[in-house]
């Protein structure tokens, strides 16, 4: 199993960004390149795990929207947009985005932090993983939420974590501590860590910045 971590800011969205800078081309560059990592292994599933499933797996039919952000765009998470079809999350939605653009056409499960366990259960062959997760919003003056010192070392523990694929490190992470910085991928990093405890990692960390005030780590994971 390989299993990709990426952040989920809207902006990955060309649509959203719109010519990009920088920081956003070296981002969008790791993140591409760590989606890419798990496609080569031809998994014969990829699980998107995200935080507001609500206990739902997604799969052909079912679409977001990110008219909540300004932008006129709907997208299916596998196949084509059905009438009736569930509604996905951001994070979802933006998993389903970097996998149609890495050119991704294989079988696709979108599932929650609570469910992830039991899917890796119920799922036989090669399995591969997008963990969509953000570190800390509060990591600058100009971050979504109010700038707390404590969150640049909170992101960094996360960060060395997957650096050193330390499943442990990342199911033991501070839920509360993690609420209180606006961290909103500890739900799935936990996940990831619970169900990955004790197994053999080789890890590689692409990417651990915070340009626009939250911490978005990139990683991947070869799990023998």
């Amino acid at each position: 199993m390989t299993v990709a971590f990426c952040p989920q800011p809207p902006l990955l969205l060309p649509a959203v960004s719109g010519a990009p800078s920088y920081a956003l081309s070296v981002l969008r560059a790791a993140v591409l390149a760590a989606v890419q990592v798990v496609l080569e292994e031809q998994p014969e599933v990829l699980l998107v795990l995200g935080a507001g499933a609500g206990g739902v797996r997604f799969g052909p039919g079912d679409a977001g929207d990110l008219r909540a952000l300004g932008v006129d765009l709907e997208l299916a998470f596998a196949g084509r947009v059905r009438p009736g079809g569930r509604r996905i999350p951001l994070p979802h939605l933006l998993g389903a985005w970097l996998l149609d653009h890495c050119g991704h056409t294989g079988t696709r499960l979108g599932v929650g932090p609570d469910d992830f366990g039991t899917a890796l259960s119920d799922l036989p062959g090669p399995v591969g993983v997008l963990a969509m997760a953000d570190g800390s919003a509060r990591r600058s003056a100009k971050a979504p939420g109010a700038f707390d010192p404590a969150a640049e070392p909170f992101d960094a523990a996360v960060a060395q974590a997957l650096a050193t694929g330390d499943a442990a490190a990342l199911a033991a992470l501070d839920t509360v501590e993690g609420a209180r910085l606006l961290a909103a991928g500890v739900p799935v990093w936990r996940a990831v860590g619970a169900a990955l405890d004790g197994l053999p990692v080789e890890a590689e960390l692409r990417y651990a910045e915070a340009p626009f005030g939250v911490g978005y780590p990139v990683a991947t994971w070869w799990v023998r």
